[in-house]
């Protein structure tokens, strides 16, 4: 998907950098120390083009297959970045919830 972005975080939740999903090594935002970013990739089994629902908020792909998305919220650190989200909550109550499949 080439629609939807990852973005800068700060004293608003979507700011400046764009944080595309696709692009060449080199060429994008300088990652510079202090930026926080969300990350959002997206996977999808089939086409890229997506349709927005007409509640306005679902994304499928034009061709209705499987696509997975998730997101990470990053702070670029002098030499090496660190993972500020944490998927523990909903790996919690997937292990609670019996009609869930749990991938480890």
């Amino acid at each position: 998907m080439r629609e939807l972005i990852g973005h800068g975080v700060g004293r608003n939740l979507h700011e400046a950098p764009e944080v595309p999903n696709y692009g060449k090594r080199g060429q994008g935002v300088k990652l510079l120390e202090g930026l926080v970013l969300a990350i959002e990739p997206m996977i999808n089994m089939g086409k890229r083009d997506i349709i927005c629902l007409d509640d306005k908020w679902t994304i499928i792909t034009s061709d209705r297959k499987p696509s997975a998305h998730f997101e990470h919220t990053v702070v670029v650190r002098k030499n090496k970045s660190e993972i500020l989200t944490t998927f523990k909550f909903i790996e919690e109550a997937i292990k609670k919830n019996q009609e869930l499949t749990y991938i480890d």
